[in-house]
């Protein structure tokens, strides 16, 4: 039986400049609680610009996207062009988050799709760190329409829209609706919000980026 929350923990210590933990929590086994467990970087691919929102688009490749691992996430409204490790799951079950001393890496949980494939690929990042802002801290200015890419380990960027944002209290994150299996291609952005609960260290809330995919383009198209 699951009686870990089903969402990302958003924590950080007490005291003056803490830190927001953002993990992913995808299993019912014991430890609920994330770790910083080392992740692992992905192969480097060429990176377009941050403002890859243009008109027109190039030819879009044809066929389904492949799995092929995310190396960077591309938001060109809020000026991010972030790069990504894959996060898994520690030995005691507890999952691992982006690396706390560098405020610009997100993390891409391996466990699941690639962004382009069938399926939900779930994207987490810090809201902030101990030395401030950090990826994800001006998420909640998305709007629907805006454009977020995933530049691939393949020479690929899947270009997805987004449809809706959601805030959720993180004792009732949606995880059938984030991580459940579906035919669409999707991309799913989390970070925290809400107020920060000085008593249990933690924010309230998390705030939760739907994205539909759109196309994907050759890398050496959109530079």
């Amino acid at each position: 039986m699951n009686t870990c929350p089903p969402g990302p923990a958003c924590r950080r210590p007490m005291g003056p400049g803490g830190h927001v933990i953002v993990a992913l929590t995808l299993l019912a086994s014991a430890g609920c609680m994330p770790v910083e467990a080392s992740p692992r970087p992905v192969a480097r691919a060429p990176v377009p610009s941050a403002s890859t929102a243009r008109d027109p688009w190039p030819t879009p490749l044809a066929g389904e996207p492949r799995r092929a691992e995310p190396t960077h996430v591309l938001i060109p409204r809020l000026g991010v062009k972030a790069p990504l490790v894959v996060l898994g799951v520690a030995d005691d079950g507890r999952l691992a988050v982006p690396p706390l001393d560098h405020a610009n890496i997100a993390g891409w949980y391996g466990g699941g799709p690639t962004p382009g494939e069938r399926g939900s690929a779930v994207i987490v990042g810090h809201l902030d760190t101990t030395t401030g802002p950090a990826v994800f801290a001006r998420l909640s200015e998305l709007r629907t329409g805006d454009t977020v890419a995933a530049v691939r380990a393949d020479g690929t960027v899947a270009v997805f829209s987004v449809e809706r944002l959601q805030r959720t209290p993180k004792s009732r994150f949606p995880a059938d609706e984030v991580y459940g299996a579906t035919r669409e291609r999707k991309l799913v952005l989390v970070t925290c919000g809400g107020a920060f609960d000085r008593i249990h260290g933690s924010y309230t809330d998390n705030l939760i980026v739907h994205a539909v995919y759109r196309a994907a383009y050759a890398v050496s198209d959109l530079r």
